[in-house]
C-alpha cells in the first residue's frame, strides 16, 4: 500500500477528525511547554534548579529543593509513557503525508529519540551530571521543533486538494 500522500485521499470526516485531534493535541503540548517555562525559566540554570534545587543559592528568588526519588521516577515514567504515545500517534499521521522519505522518517523517529534523551537527561542531571542540562535543552528544543513542523505539515496537507 502506498502511504506517501494518502492524506489527500481521506474522506472529509476523517480529515476533520485528524485536524481537530491535531489542534487539541497541540493545545495540550503547548500548555505543557508553558508550564515548563513557568517552572524552570527555560534556561540551563532554571532546569538545574527545578530538579536538583537551589537551597545553597542565597540570591534565589524562590527556594527550590531537590526532587525526591519518587518524584523523579514519577516525572520520568509518566512523561516517557505519555509522550511516546503522543509522538507515535503523530508519526502515524505524518506517515500518510506527502514528503520525501528521509525527511518523513526523521519527523517520525526524532521526537521519540528526543523523549528518551530529554527525560533520561533529566534523570542523569538529578543524579549529579550537571552538564546534562545542556543536552536536555537541545533535545527538548529539537523535540518541540519536530512537533511544530509535523503539525504544520499535517494541517497544511489536510486541507489541500490532492497534490
Amino acid at each position: 500500500m502506498q502511504l506517501n500522500g494518502y492524506i489527500f485521499l481521506l474522506p472529509k470526516e476523517i480529515k476533520l477528525l485528524i485536524g481537530v485531534f491535531i489542534i487539541v493535541l497541540s493545545l495540550g503540548f503547548f500548555s505543557g511547554l508553558l508550564f515548563v517555562e513557568k517552572t524552570s525559566s527555560v534556561n540551563p540554570k532554571g532546569i538545574e534548579e527545578q530538579y536538583i534545587g537551589n537551597e545553597n543559592d542565597d540570591e534565589a528568588e524562590v527556594m527550590k529543593f531537590k526532587k525526591s526519588d519518587q518524584e523523579m521516577l514519577s516525572i520520568v515514567h509518566s512523561h516517557i509513557l505519555s509522550m511516546s504515545i503522543i509522538f507515535f500517534l503523530l508519526a502515524l499521521i505524518v506517515s500518510i503525508t506527502k514528503l520525501k522519505k528521509q525527511f518523513k522518517t526523521f519527523l517520525m523517529i526524532e521526537p521519540l529519540v528526543s523523549v528518551i534523551i530529554t527525560f533520561g537527561g533529566l534523570y542523569f542531571l538529578w543524579t549529579g551530571l550537571i552538564w546534562m542540562k545542556y543536552i536536555v535543552m537541545v533535545s527538548g528544543t529539537l523535540m518541540t521543533l519536530s512537533f511544530i513542523l509535523s503539525v504544520v505539515i499535517i494541517l497544511n496537507q489536510l486541507f489541500q486538494k490532492k497534490a
